[in-house]
């Protein structure tokens, strides 16, 4: 049947919201740029409306906010934007990789990383002492460095306590607090008392330092290669980091979270809602409910590669993990590289809640 032009429907009339020019002429910050972005099209209006969306969220004054992060942002000099976010009350709690934090308490103890040269094959970086990242650096010495300041916090533990990611974070940042005053994600979230959890703690360079030491320690006390490996007398337990921030959780009035990539920061972050739920019915306990009510993403894996990188919070709502728009949840996904997305984005708000 071909439609009558009587029938065709006007924008305006229906209520919908119209789009405008991106004029630069007119704009004079960050903050005016994103707003005239929400308006375009496009990975463009999802950053402006990224924006909306962050705004409220570190305004919401009962909010606890749970700050995610993968990638090697802290190689790639993200670091500080973390520690802003922690220093401005806008990260209640960070959950993390071992490899963003080892590289990132490099960077506070004073060491750098470097562009990497492209005439350099990566068989010659290894001979030389470096380790690429992408397009960057990190010494080997660093490590080495690194673990010489991990082996003194260790060296310092109580040995007849239980340890976990969250408290070896702690002790470092306590370290870290004592000897430098320069800015870095363990320092400034143990001045600011925020949890560090990192969920995959043997995956990454501070895993190994401690496994090192565990089987320097078994060597010590006559055990021989290679039973050494697994006679380890360090005691650590991973659950005491999802008892710690179930509790965190269990107190929070409402939730927000803001997510740099994916992988196992991400989803250890968001299963909290379904394991408090399993708890509840499996085991009759009486817990709240928890849902994500709030959600900023960045991270360019798209969902049809189906890797949970790219999982949508749309998705996330038929797991109980979020709060469904309808009742109130408000996210905003931002399908971008978060070197290039997160700046822009963070320094738009700062402006925009200083305006304030």
């Amino acid at each position: 049947m071909r439609r009558k032009f009587e029938d065709f429907h006007d924008g305006a009339r229906d209520g919908l919201e119209p789009l405008a020019p991106l004029d630069l002429n007119k704009i004079q910050d960050f903050d005016e740029l994103l707003r005239a972005m929400g308006k375009t099209a496009f990975g463009g209006r999802t950053l402006g409306e990224a924006a909306d969306v962050l705004t409220e969220m570190v305004g919401e004054p009962d909010l606890t906010i749970v700050g995610t992060f993968s990638g090697a942002m802290s190689v790639a000099k993200m670091g500080l934007m973390i520690c802003e976010m922690i220093d401005r009350g806008w990260l209640q709690v960070i959950i993390t990789t071992g490899a963003l934090v080892a590289h990132g308490l490099i960077e506070t103890l004073g060491r750098v990383h470097y562009k990497c040269p492209l005439d350099r094959g990566d068989r010659e970086l290894y001979r030389q002492g470096y380790n690429r990242i992408y397009d960057t650096l990190e010494m080997e010495a660093n490590l080495d460095y690194a673990e010489e300041v991990f082996r003194e916090v260790l060296a310092g533990l109580d040995r007849e306590a239980v340890w976990c990611s969250s408290s070896l974070c702690r002790e470092l940042g306590r370290h870290l607090a004592e000897h430098t005053d320069q800015p870095g994600i363990l320092r400034n979230a143990y001045l600011k008392g925020v949890p560090v959890f990192i969920p995959a703690f043997t995956d990454s360079e501070l895993g190994l330092d401690l496994a090192i030491h565990m089987v320097k320690g078994a060597l010590n006390a006559g055990a021989e290669l290679p039973q050494a490996l697994t006679r380890l007398s360090f005691a650590f337990n991973p659950f005491l980091d999802l008892g710690a921030y179930a509790e965190k959780v269990v107190a929070a009035k409402k939730l927000g979270i803001f997510t740099v990539g994916g992988g196992v920061p991400r989803n250890w972050a968001q299963q909290v809602g379904p394991y408090l739920e399993l708890l509840h019915t499996r085991l009759n306990v009486d817990l709240p409910e928890a849902r994500f009510q709030y959600g900023v993403r960045l991270c360019p894996e798209p969902v049809q590669w189906g890797g949970l990188s790219g999982c949508t919070y749309k998705e996330g709502v038929s797991w109980g993990k979020f709060m469904a728009p309808e009742d109130g949840g408000r996210y905003a996904e931002v399908l971008c590289d978060a070197t290039i997305a997160w700046p822009v984005l963070l320094k738009a708000v700062m402006q925009r809640v200083e305006k304030k």
